[in-house]
């Protein structure tokens, strides 16, 4: 079917053929692997995401704890532990990070603190939760394909929370120069979702929201941008999360009607 042209110029899409305000394809399954205790796969454009959740099972000796969002490292609460690994062949570069990455490593910590702050860990006292998460392919979006597969495991886990975490991401990019007063001036756009090639040329934010208003439990940028631009990138990514939680809610539901069809059956 022709793209229709009518109402939006071709000139205002980006590389991918979206508009401003359109996600990628976004593909997620839960109870990928029967041995973990919770499974998610997920896919956010190309970048593929593979999580599974243990526990909560008995902490033992913590050697690296991550201190949650309250700041405290267990003791009455459990304790949420994240580990992140790449495939080699996950990025453009076929090579393997060292293990204290330090981008790695702040990704393990931003997505211990944000599932800490949902999860219920009050009710597993010195016990441990471990989110291993495996990432196949990078094409933008990373750290909030990483979130949203680690909420999906959780959620196949049973493990109890508040609400769902539910991350996107936004940029900024400048568009033609318009004509005002015979001087041209720049004019930045809010874009949603980016991938890839996006991130490496325009500046962007991750947040991640909890439940379906709009209370913001993470938000990071990497990027350099006046502060007077950062209010529409916010908005754009919290509008954002409430398309992928309704996404991944319908994914959530889909599969609950489906073991309790089996069984009944």
């Amino acid at each position: 079917m022709p793209l229709d042209t009518s109402t939006y110029s071709l000139a205002l899409l980006r590389l991918d053929g979206r508009r401003w305000n359109e996600l990628r394809r976004l593909h997620a399954q839960i109870s990928t692997q029967a041995a973990a205790d919770g499974s998610s796969y997920l896919e956010m454009g190309n970048t593929k995401v593979l999580c599974t959740v243990t526990g909560p099972a008995e902490g033992g000796r913590r050697t690296t704890a991550i201190p949650t969002a309250a700041g405290n490292v267990g003791g009455d609460e459990a304790e949420v532990r994240v580990e992140i690994s790449m495939a080699g062949f996950s990025g453009t570069e076929r090579k393997k990070r060292a293990r204290g990455d330090k981008r790695i490593s702040e990704m393990q910590t931003t997505i211990a603190n944000a599932c800490s702050s949902s999860l219920f860990t009050h009710l597993y006292p010195h016990s441990l939760i471990s989110i291993a998460i495996r990432i196949l392919s990078q094409d933008g979006s990373m750290l909030a394909a990483c979130i949203n597969a680690a909420t999906l495991a959780l959620v196949d886990a049973g493990i109890p929370m508040s609400d769902y975490t539910i991350a996107c991401t936004a940029g900024l990019a400048l568009s033609s120069p318009t004509i005002r007063g015979g001087e041209g001036q720049d004019r930045t756009d809010p874009l949603l979702d980016l991938n890839g090639v996006e991130e490496q040329e325009l500046p962007f934010l991750t947040v991640a929201t909890l439940g379906a208003g709009e209370k913001v439990s993470v938000l990071v940028m990497e990027s350099r941008v006046q502060v007077s631009r950062l209010e529409s990138m916010l908005a754009v990514g919290v509008g954002g999360c409430k398309q992928v939680r309704e996404i991944l809610d319908r994914v959530v539901r889909a599969h609950g009607k489906k073991l309790l069809s089996s069984v009944i059956s």
